[in-house]
C-alpha cells in the first residue's frame, strides 16, 4: 500500500467509525420508545382511569404524529440541512420523554407521545447522512445498519417494557427514553459533521405539507379507531372518504407547484413506488406480528389451553431472537446488497417473515416454537429493511435522499397502523365463550391461527414485490472492460426510475 493512501484510509475509517454510532444510537432511541408500551396498554387504561378504546390513542398519537413529521423532517433536511433536522427530531423525542415522566394525566400523556413522534424523521435524515458523509464503500453496511435498527429497537423495547416493570413503574419507560434521547443528541452534536449537500434552489411548500399532514391524520385515524368505533359506522367511513379526497387534492398540488414538498415523478418511478409498496407490507407484518405474539404468549393456558401465561417480561424475552435476527440482517443485508443487489435480501425477507409466521400458524404449544419463530422474522424485517433505502437511493438524487426515504418510513408506518388494526379485528372477531365469573374476552385459537395466516401472506406478497422492479447494480458490477468500477455503490447505482 503506498504511503499516500494510508492517510485516506485512516481517515474514512475515523469518519465511520465518529458518524455511524451516533446515527444507530439515534435510530434505537427512537424505535425501542415507539413500541415500548405497546405491552403495557392494558394496564396503563387501569393506572390512569381511562377505557380501552381511549388508551389506544398513546399509539395512535404517536403513529400519527411520526408519520406527518416524517416526511417534513426529511425534506426540510434536504433544503437546510440534515444535521440540524436530525437534532429537531431528537429534541421532540427527549421533550416528549420529559413531559411523559412528569405528568399523571392522560391528556399530556398524549401530547407526550405526539412529541415522541418527530423521532420519526431520524431514519430518513441519518441515511442521507450516511449516505453524504461515509466512504462510497461503506454506505451500504452504514444504510443497512440503520435500517436494521428499526427492528432491533422494537425488539429490544418490548424486551425493556417488561424488565423495567419487574422493578419500576410505567415511568421508568420515558425515563428510558429520555436518557436514551439525551445521549443521542450529545453524539449527533459532537460527531456529526455540518451538511455537505442542501437543496438550495428548492422551496417551502406549506400547501403540500397542510394536504399531506390533512389525509396522513384522517386516514390513521380511521384505522387505528375502526375496531372501536366499528368499520361501517359513519365517523370511521367518513374518515376514509376524507383521507381520498384530501389525497387526491394533495397529488394535484405536488404536481403544479414549482417546489412540491414530495416529487410525484420521483414517487412514481417503479423502483420508488414498488419498494413503498412493500415497506408498506413489511410494516403491516412486523408490528401486527409483534402484537399477536405478543398476546398469545400472554395469554392464560389454564383457561384457553394454548400460550404460556407469560408476564410482560417473559412475553418481550420471547420476542428477543427477534431483535437478535435483525443485528444478524445488517451485515448480511449489506453483503447481499453489495455482491448482487437489493433485490434478493428483499426477497428473502419477505419469505423469512412468511415462514415464520406460518410456521407458528402450525406448530406454538411450546415456547421454544415462539422463539424460533421470532428469530427467523427478526432476521426477514432486518433483511427488508437493509434493501429498500438500497432502491430508494439507487433512483433519486442526492438531494432528495431525505424526503424519499421519509414517504417509505411514513408507509411502513401507515402498515403497521393497519396491521396491527387487522390483527385486534381477527382477534376480536372470534372470541372464546368464558363463564359468567371469568370477565374476561380471549380470542380462540383458530383466531390466532388465522392472524398468523394472513401475516404469512402479507409477508410473501412483499417478497414478491421486487419481481416488478429492474434489477439494481451491485456494487460489484463488471464493467464491459472485464474489471469492477471501484466508485459504484449500490445506494448510488441507478435502478429502474
Amino acid at each position: 500500500m503506498s504511503e499516500a493512501l494510508k492517510p485516506t484510509i485512516a481517515a474514512e475509517k475515523q469518519s465511520t467509525a465518529r458518524v455511524l454510532p451516533a446515527l444507530i444510537l439515534a435510530m434505537l432511541s427512537f424505535s425501542v420508545i415507539q413500541t415500548a408500551v405497546v405491552p403495557i396498554l392494558p394496564s396503563l387504561a387501569k393506572e390512569l382511569d381511562v377505557s380501552g378504546s381511549n388508551i389506544t390513542w398513546l399509539m395512535t398519537a404517536n403513529l400519527l404524529s411520526a408519520a406527518v413529521l416524517t416526511p417534513l423532517l426529511g425534506r426540510f433536511g434536504d433544503l437546510r440541512g440534515r444535521k440540524p433536522m436530525l437534532l429537531i427530531s431528537l429534541v421532540g423525542l427527549v421533550a416528549g420523554s420529559a413531559l411523559a415522566v412528569g405528568t399523571h394525566s392522560f391528556t399530556w400523556l398524549v401530547v407526550a407521545r405526539v412529541l415522541q413522534g418527530a423521532g420519526g424523521g431520524v431514519m430518513p435524515l441519518a441515511i442521507s447522512i450516511v449516505r453524504d458523509e461515509l466512504p462510497r464503500q461503506k454506505v451500504t453496511g452504514g444504510v443497512a445498519a440503520i435500517s436494521a435498527s428499526m427492528g432491533v429497537g422494537s425488539g429490544l423495547g418490548l424486551v425493556a417494557t417488561g424488565l423495567l416493570l419487574e422493578h419500576w413503574n410505567y415511568k421508568s419507560i420515558f425515563w428510558m427514553g429520555l436518557v436514551f434521547g439525551l445521549i443521542a443528541i450529545a453524539l449527533v452534536v459532537f460527531r456529526v459533521p455540518t451538511d455537505p449537500v442542501t437543496d438550495k434552489e428548492g422551496g417551502a411548500d406549506p400547501l403540500g405539507a397542510l394536504t399531506l399532514a390533512g389525509w396522513l391524520s384522517a386516514l390513521l385515524v380511521a384505522v387505528s379507531q375502526g375496531n372501536h368505533w366499528g368499520w361501517t359506522s359513519t365517523k370511521t367511513l367518513g374518515l376514509f372518504a376524507v383521507a381520498a379526497v384530501v389525497a387526491l387534492v394533495w397529488g394535484i398540488i405536488e404536481t403544479k407547484v414549482a417546489h412540491p414538498l414530495v416529487d410525484m415523478k420521483m414517487m412514481s418511478r417503479p423502483a420508488v413506488a414498488f419498494t413503498n409498496l412493500a415497506g408498506l407490507l413489511i410494516g403491516f407484518g412486523m408490528y401486527g406480528s409483534f402484537m399477536v405474539i405478543s398476546n398469545f404468549a400472554q395469554a392464560p393456558d389454564k383457561i384457553t389451553h394454548y400460550g404460556f401465561t407469560a408476564s410482560v417480561l417473559h412475553a418481550g424475552i420471547m420476542l428477543l431472537p427477534s431483535a437478535l435476527g435483525s443485528m444478524v440482517a445488517a451485515p448480511l443485508g449489506a453483503l447481499l446488497i453489495a455482491r448482487r443487489g437489493p433485490r434478493l435480501p428483499l426477497v428473502a425477507g419477505g419469505v423469512l417473515g412468511a415462514v415464520a409466521m406460518a410456521y407458528l400458524a402450525l406448530r406454538h404449544s411450546a415456547e421454544g416454537d415462539i422463539y424460533t419463530a421470532s428469530a427467523i422474522f427478526g432476521l426477514g424485517i432486518g433483511l427488508a429493511f437493509s434493501a429498500m433505502p438500497a432502491y430508494i437511493n439507487g433512483a433519486v438524487p442526492v438531494e432528495q435522499s431525505g424526503i424519499a426515504n421519509g414517504m417509505n418510513s411514513v408507509l411502513r408506518t401507515v402498515g403497521g397502523a393497519i396491521g396491527t388494526a387487522v390483527m385486534a379485528a381477527i382477534l376480536t372477531g372470534d372470541t372464546m365463550k368464558l363463564p359468567p365469573q371469568i370477565p374476561l374476552t380471549l380470542p380462540t385459537l383458530d383466531a390466532f391461527k388465522h392472524a398468523f395466516w394472513t401475516a404469512a401472506v402479507v409477508c410473501i406478497v412483499a417478497g414478491a414485490v421486487p419481481f416488478l422492479i429492474r434489477s439494481a447494480k451491485s456494487a460489484t458490477a463488471v464493467t464491459a472492460g472485464g474489471s469492477a468500477p471501484q466508485h459504484t455503490s449500490p445506494e448510488l447505482a441507478k435502478t429502474d426510475a
